[in-house]
């Protein structure tokens, strides 16, 4: 994440660059459209039909109701706990700042009393496409994926004239498969054709109950997503807000967990975040941080890091991220991975050495593994870190968050006035499409992805000279003439009439026009 003044200007251009976009970059990868979204639901994709399809979803299920069912119940009491940790923890850390709910706290904690409220729901705020993930499920050809947004059912009272979003700092996602394991064991449908479902809504020049009609068509895309499919539920809230004080500039943190759809007991069960190191058990846990360090460094697994499709074994996982915000571009020790690589920072205690990386890419490029992002240590800490949750979510977010999703609840919502994903979601959707339009011809998809600042141009130009690469806005690596230059980010440039600005101790900064 960057600072605020960065963060503000990624928001802006990230706004203009979807309001003019004449072929928006979701196209046949996700559903954004606010009426639609609408309508789905309060139809079958409400969150009480998909979550407790056989109770009466007339009334749309408040957050009350929600966490009363006996499948969700493991789910509040893993955030309960979560969140006395999370307390526990701010007061050995930080004992001289005060930390509970209300204005009066330097700490402001998310209110828990919600989760219990007949007066907040979660609303249906997208639909994505996450194909691009088969290469961990390819049985079940990836993923789709219901993220739904806490929302007060009734709206803020207005303050001169303006009436507030009842939208809350919280999201549920539930996770789906492709197609279910009965379609999987018959093939039927085929990964190509799924594929094509959702390629064919790209053009389709549909709004509202008429567009998710067509959506929920037995033809169509969404007619494949039933709740037989679920497969986990994941969770990302804002923990705790601390305004900018005397001693500190303010600070927001959020907090994710996962947990998985267990068939035997009919509940979700808390599991492990894909990918989120469990940095301090490592460095806590000599025998545990040397097998992981040999696991990683192993040139296969490598390369698969390199290329973004690494699925790190469970045991070396956290259960919890908690991702601060603002951090800087550059290593922090709030960040998953980092620490984790020998530096004066670091110390003794790091599980790898510069060493240890420099030799693991000298042998894989004996054994012939073409590298394509990590060309060095930093490469390697960087890449590390941004293919955990905590570090992917510290990228290029908005708020926390990836996608925040659309503000359908106001009297007349407008894509050119809620901006529902970060320029990480937006600037990954040209490589989902391409993964979608290999699946639909029968070729092998190329699952690979760039770093999260900076996403692969996949062979099209269409991302180029915008805020996801080279133009306005865009992360930028700042080359030096006669400098010892980290060959890991040297294509992070921008278009010939804006420099790279970066900070006073770092050469990662932001595309802008030059100043005199």
């Amino acid at each position: 994440m960057r600072r605020l003044v960065v963060g503000l200007a990624l928001l802006c251009c990230c706004s203009l660059a979807y309001a003019d976009e004449s072929a928006p970059l979701e196209r046949g990868t996700a559903i954004l459209e606010p009426s639609a979204l609408r309508a789905l639901d309060s139809g079958a994709f409400g969150l009480g039909r998909m979550l407790a399809p056989a109770r009466d979803n007339a009334v749309p299920l408040t957050d009350a109701a929600l966490f009363a069912l006996p499948s969700m119940q493991p789910v509040r009491k893993g955030l309960e706990a979560e969140f006395d940790r999370y307390v526990e923890t701010h007061k050995a850390t930080l004992p001289n700042e005060s930390i509970g709910v209300g204005t009066s706290y330097a700490f402001q904690l998310f209110d828990r009393a919600l989760l219990e409220s007949p007066d907040a729901r979660f609303v249906l705020a997208g639909v994505v496409n996450r194909m691009d993930r088969a290469f961990v499920d390819p049985e079940h050809c990836g993923e789709v994926r219901l993220l739904y947004r806490l929302t007060r059912t009734t709206p803020p009272e207005a303050k001169d004239g303006e009436v507030a979003s009842p939208r809350l700092p919280m999201t549920l996602n539930i996770v789906l498969k492709a197609r279910s394991d009965a379609e999987a064991k018959s093939n039927s449908p085929s990964c190509a054709e799924i594929a094509k479902r959702w390629l064919s809504t790209a053009d389709l020049q549909l709004a509202g109950p008429e567009l998710a009609a067509k959506l929920t068509a037995p033809d169509g895309p969404l007619a494949l997503i039933r709740p037989e499919n679920i497969h986990r539920i994941e969770t990302n809230l804002q923990v705790a807000h601390a305004p900018k004080s005397a001693i500190r500039d303010f600070r927001t943190d959020y907090m994710m967990k996962v947990f998985d759809y267990q068939a035997a007991s009919g509940s979700f069960e808390e599991a492990v975040l894909e990918d989120q190191i469990d940095r301090d058990r490592l460095l806590s846990d000599a025998a545990l941080a040397s097998e992981f360090k040999a696991w990683l460094l192993d040139p296969v697994h490598l390369g698969e890091l390199d290329r973004g499709m690494a699925v790190i074994p469970d045991k070396f996982l956290a259960k919890v991220a908690v991702a601060p915000t603002p951090v800087g571009f550059v290593n922090s020790d709030m960040l998953p991975a980092y620490g984790l690589v020998q530096s004066e920072a670091a110390g003794a205690t790091a599980v790898f050495s510069e060493a240890d990386v420099v030799g693991a890419l000298e042998k894989a490029a004996a054994q012939g593994v073409n590298l394509q992002n990590i060309q060095s240590v930093a490469g390697f800490e960087r890449r590390l870190n941004d293919s955990s949750c905590g570090g992917c979510h510290q990228t290029r977010g908005i708020g926390g968050f990836h996608f925040p999703g659309v503000d359908w609840m106001a009297e007349k919502p407008s894509n050119t006035v809620v901006v529902p994903g970060s320029p990480h979601f937006f600037g990954d959707q040209v490589r989902r499409r391409d993964i979608l339009t290999s699946f639909a011809e029968g070729r092998t998809p190329d699952f690979s992805r760039g770093f999260a600042s900076r996403p692969q141009l996949r062979g099209s130009d269409e991302l180029a000279g915008t805020v996801y690469n080279d133009g306005w806005g865009a992360h930028c690596y700042a080359s030096r003439d006669g400098a010892d230059n980290d060959k890991s980010f040297s294509r992070w440039t921008c278009a010939a009439n804006l420099s790279c600005q970066t900070g006073p101790a770092t050469r990662f900064g932001m595309c802008f026009i030059a100043t005199r």
